[in-house]
């Protein structure tokens, strides 16, 4: 089991390093035509999970810098509920404002409107705790959106399941998807990446390793697809001058994340329609 200690990167736009080295060596691309980062453009129409994932926006009020990250429609009673990393939402012990959410988002376009946060879920350490590698199982979030005349599942589809796993489970043939920004990456387009996890930290509910994909800038909060199920959400990446580089994955558990959609699917109902 490897055990994280090296150092790792929030994949926050603003600190996007230009580099040209190939960061995943060619056998350990698993992604066709996947290019330097293991990544590749995914086809139009977006269908299935692909429609449901999006551009997350937020601003940070003290700094006055935005915050891009990927999110998910998550399929829940409310049928308002997207998922997100943590650190998308609360960053440097303070919230992010302004959330929105864009589902189907495709050069520049938000194909299926946009979406304000009313809510946001991170857990209670991620809001206490200074950050280490040993707080990146706990870097998921939850965001709920106004419902207008309609709830959000209503216009991206229902939204896809969870899937928990636990400590030391291993998944072949995820599929990573995220609007990457930085060198070639425009941060208007969708792309996926298929990779291969195992467990990446021995503490606490750990968390989950893939070595085929080296998440850029941009990439945060994006989900890792196992079939048709959400296995987890993309938290952070080695730093972009790492030559075998990774991504780190934070798993959906029922300690952490069921508890947390349990509660915020509850206080979403309790919204007025």
């Amino acid at each position: 089991m490897l055990r994280l200690v090296l150092s790792l990167v929030l994949l926050d736009p603003t600190a996007v390093a230009e580099v040209s080295q190939r960061n995943v060596p060619v056998p350990r691309v698993l992604t066709p035509d996947g290019d330097r980062l293991g990544y590749a453009p995914v086809p139009r129409p977006y269908t299935g999970a692909r429609r449901l994932t999006g551009v997350l926006l937020g601003r940070d009020p003290v700094t006055r810098t935005n915050v891009l990250c990927g999110g998910t429609v998550i399929g829940s009673r409310s049928r308002s509920l997207v998922v997100t990393a943590a650190h998308c939402l609360y960053q440097n012990g303070r919230s992010l404002q302004q959330v929105t959410f864009l589902p189907g988002y495709d050069l520049g376009q938000p194909k299926l409107g946009v979406w304000q946060a009313v809510r946001v879920w991170v857990p209670d350490r991620w809001r206490t705790e200074p950050y280490s590698a040993n707080l990146l199982p706990y870097d998921v979030g939850l965001v709920g959106v106004a419902r207008r005349e309609r709830p959000l599942e209503a216009v991206t589809g229902k939204g896809v399941r969870p899937m928990p796993t636990t400590r030391g489970t291993k998944l072949r043939g995820l599929e990573l998807l995220g609007y990457p920004a930085g060198k070639g990456y425009p941060g208007t387009k969708m792309y996926r990446c298929v990779g291969d996890a195992s467990e990446g930290l021995s503490e606490g509910p750990g968390l989950m390793i893939t070595r085929n994909c080296h998440a850029a800038a941009g990439g945060s909060g994006g989900p890792a697809l196992y079939g048709d199920a959400l296995a987890g959400v993309v938290s952070s990446s080695s730093p972009m001058s790492d030559t075998q580089g990774y991504t780190v994955l934070t798993r959906l558990g029922e300690s952490v994340f069921g508890r947390m959609l349990a509660k915020a699917d509850k206080e979403m109902l309790k919204l007025p329609g």
